[in-house]
């Protein structure tokens, strides 16, 4: 196959979430020992487990506990802290920028792309400014303490128009994502205001803004059509086909002609994949998507594997032959169990399995003991879809480690009820530290 000489194939992954982490776990614990050489590439050396980001958010999981440390998982497998910036496949290399800075080529013999997505932003004037995305974990702190921040400001002033939009909170995005920050965020934020004296909870405006014309796409329209009734009955605005025109200075105008100001826009109006994929020369679709085989094999490069967001995998299971597998964490994991049997057999010159999965339903949290879910046509809502969303994603969690830390989160919050500390320092950690100069 032309592998490396002087020394085993050297596996290359390109990205250490979903598909990179469970793919080297794959692989370190069936390779023999000597076969192959794995070295998984990520700026961010843990993998974040996504969908436990808005209880991280909501205070009811301590947020390192969402997160899984590649270096302590990944024992058999070379770890490098660092950012792909472009692969040449034709010369077999990828071009790395490490953590101090400095540009070093690696050479590879299979290469396996998972640098996953971004967030998906359009030309929006004061998105940039004024946005936060929700795809990772400092976003998630960083959102828990604005949206607590905002309720100390209020509570401090009595200026009618500043409290207004100190305690107006926007999420755009009705899908899986912007549904369930929404609810969690909501119900934090309610439980909150029982420790402020000036703050009751109808004071508080909740506004979803989708741009089509249902929430939810992941489950059924019925399913769909409770959680907005669900919503709406806690008192949560639903704008559906709408769009936000501008967001300058927190001044939100909507295409239908509504405007408001809001202290807190959250944008969870979907992901692209990652645009490193750009910087190679590797075959894309329509979407800059890898182009993949039911392989999880790059199309026309046999030595080149991907999954997950950034790969646009057939779905068989669909009747419409263009069919492509969704973006999900549920596909990600799955896929990544193929893709390791695959780069072992394609190693070991045996043929290649399939990926053939049937999209099982999804299971949502709307906040504390409210959930809703749709698994194999089954429709289940309030605290039973709660529980199986909790059931579902700490069966999930990688390691044992983080179960037990995860399952202790919980208890203690049932115990104590949830945290509603700000650590707003932690953004601006110098601050104090620059005041006392200035003043000496």
């Amino acid at each position: 196959m032309g592998f490396t000489p002087g020394g085993p194939p050297r596996i290359l992954i390109v990205g250490g979430g979903y598909v990179g982490m469970y793919t080297a776990l794959g692989l370190q614990s069936k390779l023999a020992g000597g076969e192959a050489s794995v070295h998984v590439v990520d700026p961010q050396p843990q993998m974040t487990y996504q969908p436990f980001l808005p209880e991280a958010a909501a205070g009811s999981i301590e947020p390192r506990h969402v997160v899984v440390p590649l270096r302590r998982v990944l024992r058999r497998c070379h770890v490098v802290g660092g950012r792909v910036t472009s692969v040449d496949h034709a010369h077999r290399f990828a071009t790395i920028e490490n953590c101090a800075g400095q540009l070093e080529r690696r050479s590879y013999d299979v290469l396996v792309m998972a640098p996953g997505s971004i967030a998906r932003t359009l030309p929006i004037p004061g998105l940039a400014e004024h946005g936060i995305a929700f795809k990772t974990i400092g976003e998630a702190i960083y959102l828990r303490n604005h949206v607590l921040s905002r309720l100390e400001a209020a509570d401090a002033t009595a200026e009618p128009r500043l409290r207004r939009k100190l305690l107006s909170f926007v999420v755009i995005g009705g899908g899986y994502a912007g549904i369930e920050v929404l609810g969690e965020l909501e119900d934090m934020a309610r439980y909150a205001c029982r420790y402020y004296e000036s703050i009751e909870p109808a004071d508080m405006r909740w506004v979803l803004v989708e741009a089509t014309g249902r929430i939810m796409p992941e489950v059924s329209p019925r399913m769909g059509r409770y959680t907005a009734k669900e919503l709406t009955g806690r008192g949560i605005e639903i704008l559906l086909n709408t769009r936000v025109t501008t967001m300058e200075n927190g001044h939100v105008v909507l295409d239908d002609g509504t405007e408001f100001d809001a202290d807190t826009i959250v944008w969870t109006a979907g992901v692209r994949a990652n645009p490193v994929l750009r910087q190679t020369d590797l075959p894309l679709d329509d979407r800059k998507r890898l182009r993949c085989t039911a392989t999880l094999q790059v199309v026309g490069c046999p030595e080149v594997f991907s999954a997950g967001d950034c790969a646009a995998v057939p779905d068989l299971t669909s009747k419409d032959p263009n069919a492509i597998c969704a973006p999900s964490a549920q596909h990600a994991v799955r896929q990544a169990r193929v893709l390791a049997d695959n780069v072992i057999a394609h190693l070991r010159g045996q043929p290649l399995g399939r990926y053939h999965h049937r999209y099982a339903g999804s299971v949502a949290s709307l906040g504390l003991y409210r959930g809703v879910a749709e698994v194999y046509g089954v429709r289940l809502k309030g605290i039973v879809a709660w529980l199986m969303h909790r059931t579902y994603h700490l069966s999930r969690m990688p390691t044992f480690n983080r179960k037990v830390r995860i399952v202790a989160d919980w208890t203690t919050a049932l115990l104590f009820h949830r945290e509603v500390v700000a650590l707003g320092q932690i953004n601006d950690p110098k601050a104090d530290f620059v005041r006392a100069n200035a003043a000496s």
